[in-house]
């Protein structure tokens, strides 16, 4: 996590090695968006300098060669969100 500017972004990181399971991005499912939600809620409302806090959570989703090097950074601002 970090701030940009006063808003606290909370970041999912995805890893994906070769295309077989999806694409990192694909990775965030519904479920894991909830919980990722619900994480971050948790998070801010216990951490008295982040409560009133205006926050984000964004995706970051590497995509690697079978080998391991990077072929691909996504980042995703405002990924997840509610509704």
């Amino acid at each position: 996590m970090f701030l940009d500017g006063e808003e606290l972004v909370l970041v999912e990181v995805k890893t994906r090695r070769g295309d077989a399971a999806g694409s990192a991005v694909e990775a965030v499912s519904r479920t894991k968006a909830g919980k990722l939600m619900k994480a971050a809620e948790w998070y801010v409302g216990t951490h008295a300098p982040h409560r009133d806090r205006i926050w984000r959570i964004d995706v970051a989703a590497l995509q690697l060669s079978p080998y391991g090097v990077v072929e691909q950074l996504t980042m995703i601002a405002n990924a997840i969100i509610l509704g």
